[in-house]
């Protein structure tokens, strides 16, 4: 049976879910079944969560891998006699770091995922609501726009402007390019006219048409050859008009807005709204 993976934490689980993944990765392609639990914040939700993960190591026969960033000293320790391999990234680094630092750490619950400075959240807000009232070409006037993603639809645009601006507080738009804009010699003059801020996605044509066939079945927008097609087109174009383009096939989209990002001048500390 499949490694069971817990990611525990007293806050969103997302830390301990972010930082465990990056560290399976690093053992080529094990399958493992992952579960969260977040907001695992009182000894009574711990011993409820140390049960779930030694049925789980009864049930497969093999010790379950946790990765928790609990603080709280009382639930941490309930989590670590879990019958499993528990890893507690917090306490890896912590103890280290005071250190380093000089002082005592003053450990507090939710507070690596939590609303922090009110401006800078409102930053993140303001940049998300820009992304989606610019989405899919639906406005074009991208005057305000650090960013603006041009592709064939279904090629990331979207997700991958939403990620900037929840974590960067990036305003970024995006344009599908449409069966007419790829018969054109040139793009869109709305969106020449902001070229410096351009970036082209594009992506493998069977993977494009496996996700659009989950959209429309059986249509010619997902067939193979409209998508070979489009991709093929939409590449020359964006060659032409110098704007430079990434693949969004296999690539996550925090590699994807990173790259972006690097590749626009642009610096999440630029921003006030920056990742948390």
């Amino acid at each position: 049976m499949k490694r069971t993976v817990f990611f525990v934490s007293d806050g969103t689980a997302i830390t301990a879910e972010t930082f465990g993944h990056s560290l399976l990765t690093q053992f080529g392609d094990l399958e493992c079944r992952q579960i969260r639990l977040p907001f695992v914040d009182t000894p009574s939700k711990a011993r409820d969560s140390a049960e779930l993960i030694n049925r789980a190591t009864e049930t497969t026969g093999e010790q379950c891998v946790v990765f928790s960033t609990t603080v709280d000293p009382e639930i941490t320790e309930i989590i670590s006699r879990s019958n499993a391999h528990v890893f507690n990234l917090f306490e890896v680094f912590v103890k280290k770091l005071g250190v380093a630092l000089g002082r005592e750490p003053n450990p507090g619950v939710g507070r690596a995922h939590g609303m922090g400075d009110r401006h800078v959240y409102e930053d993140r807000m303001e940049a998300t609501n820009y992304a989606l009232t610019h989405d899919d070409g639906i406005s074009q006037k991208m005057d305000q726009a650090d960013v603006i993603l041009v592709g064939v639809s279904r090629s990331g645009k979207t997700p991958t402007c939403l990620y900037m601006a929840l974590h960067y507080g990036i305003k970024a738009a995006n344009y599908p390019l449409t069966e007419e804009d790829l018969e054109q010699p040139r793009l869109p003059d709305f969106l020449r006219q902001h070229k410096k801020k351009l970036f082209g996605l594009t992506i493998d044509p069977e993977r494009l048409s496996k996700i659009r066939e989950l959209r429309r079945p059986g249509s010619r927008y997902a067939s193979i050859k409209q998508c070979r097609y489009e991709v093929e087109a939409a590449e020359a174009l964006l060659r032409s008009e110098g704007v430079p383009q990434l693949s969004s096939t296999g690539s996550s989209i925090e590699e994807l807005a990173s790259r972006i990002l690097l590749s626009q001048g642009l610096q999440a500390e630029d921003f006030e709204g920056q990742a948390t």
